[in-house]
């Protein structure tokens, strides 16, 4: 197998799937052939099916959960619905802004935003609608859902260069990116914190991180939820994804009770705070993730329960934690909103004129 490294002599050949800016991020002179390995940055990658590919050796975890994303980014059916999209832009605005009103998209350079863990896209493409014109976009992902990613950025007609890489593999060159957009990544890596510290590394002073990472929640619900996902870890996914289907079925048949409860006060010991409550509510944040919505449908609901429960990595963290990780990467938090679910941070990564907290 050739390699070519970074600067080598040009020579003429086109890759429509190689845009120009991801190739001078690389270093590269030209883009390869398909099949051809390169060398960037110290990282080693093989363009294949017109998408650059590592080969960074995964820990068995991290293979168990880049095996489950690949299978489950595969089952578009359940993501692409007008109702599902809508919410997932509804939920990502509220948590991050609107990016046509973001500071690091004014200016008039492009900013370079990377996308670690794009998965199918599905995040990127609500968030920044409307505004990838104004941006460089390079979607990364550990599993072949990069794949679809590629094929639905594709059928919107939208620019952008795509990479299957380890998270802690990039071939990037450390302070070399403007954004760093990572929904829901993080804990899905053997560690949150060596993730976040690592991509803080990759951008620029002044470039911003914007993150989602799951929070813990009482005591029965996270025991149940570890419960549940070692019952899944030793079947494939396929399997895993049938073995769930009656406890999404659950989920929805407390959803349809529309039934409410008063807790006259809290039950400290399991924190469980007082007040009224949905009774399927009560069920998913205190006892056991069983999804239910009434706009979805049955395989939109399901693949959230499955999103939850089949990776074998999927830590969650405290408020605490997360900004002490944030400030020992040097990073500033902007904005944060702190939810049952998780916690979402956008943080400038601090140098010259970045005020250090």
């Amino acid at each position: 197998m050739k390699t070519i490294t970074a600067m080598s002599p040009p020579v003429s050949t086109k890759s429509e799937a190689l845009p120009r800016f991801m190739l001078e991020l690389l270093g590269l002179a030209r883009a390869p052939r398909e099949g051809e390995e390169i060398v960037a940055h110290g990282q080693k990658l093989v363009l294949r099916d017109g998408i650059l590919r590592g080969a960074h050796a995964a820990s068995a975890e991290q293979a168990h959960t880049s095996g489950v994303f690949g299978f489950k980014w595969q089952q578009r059916e359940s993501f692409e619905s007008p109702a599902s999209l809508a919410r997932m832009r509804q939920w990502l605005i509220e948590r991050y802004g609107n990016p046509r009103e973001s500071s690091w998209l004014d200016g008039g350079a492009r900013p370079l935003v990377v996308d670690a863990g794009c998965g199918a896209g599905m995040s990127a493409l609500e968030l920044f609608d409307g505004v990838f014109d104004r941006m460089h976009y390079i979607g990364t992902d550990i599993s072949a859902a990069v794949d679809v990613a590629r094929d639905r950025f594709g059928e919107r007609g939208i620019s952008a260069g795509f990479i299957q890489a380890d998270l802690h593999a990039l071939p990037f060159a450390r302070g070399s990116l403007d954004v760093i957009f990572s929904e829901g990544v993080l804990h899905h890596t053997d560690s949150t914190e060596r993730a976040l510290a690592h991509l803080a590394t990759l951008l620029k002073p002044g470039g911003r991180l914007l993150f989602y990472v799951y929070r813990k929640k009482g005591p029965i619900r996270e025991f149940a939820d570890d419960y549940v996902r070692a019952k899944l870890r030793a079947l494939p996914p396929e399997a895993a994804w049938q073995a769930l289907r009656p406890l999404t079925e659950l989920g929805i048949a407390l959803g349809k009770l529309g039934a409410t409860i008063e807790l006259k006060e809290p039950i400290d010991i399991l924190e469980i705070p007082a007040g009224p409550i949905d009774v399927q509510r009560l069920f998913y944040w205190h006892v056991l993730k069983a999804f239910y919505r009434a706009d979805l449908t049955f395989d939109e609901m399901h693949h959230i329960n499955f999103d939850w429960y089949a990776p074998e990595n999927a830590h969650r963290q405290s408020p605490e934690e997360v900004r002490r990780w944030c400030a020992d990467a040097g990073l500033a938090i902007e904005r944060e909103r702190i939810e049952e679910s998780g916690i979402t941070i956008v943080a400038q990564k601090k140098g010259d004129g970045i005020a250090r907290r």
